[in-house]
């Protein structure tokens, strides 16, 4: 498994971590933001396929920000992939 570290912007959330692997995530923490919602999204999506995830989280706004934590992760998400993609 593929662990990685990735700092949002635009959110309470400072940092990001995530493992991947077989196109599925694991262990999704948040470290900030709103501490409920982030603890569930990562218990949500333990396991879950990466693309997925994408396509249901992508675009989420948290209070008019344009962004959210989870539209954040897609982010990282998004980013891991290609360069798992380019390796």
């Amino acid at each position: 498994m593929q662990n990685y570290s990735f700092q949002p912007s635009g959110v309470c959330c400072k940092l990001i971590t995530f493992g991947l692997e077989d196109n599925k995530l694991h262990n999704v923490k948040f470290s900030g933001g709103c501490p409920g919602n982030t603890a569930a999204i990562g218990k949500l999506l333990e396991g879950f396929d990466a693309t997925k995830a994408i396509s249901i989280l992508k675009g989420n706004d948290c209070g008019g920000r344009g962004t959210s934590c989870a539209d954040q992760l897609t982010k990282a998400v998004e980013q891991a992939l290609e360069n798992i993609n380019k390796n």
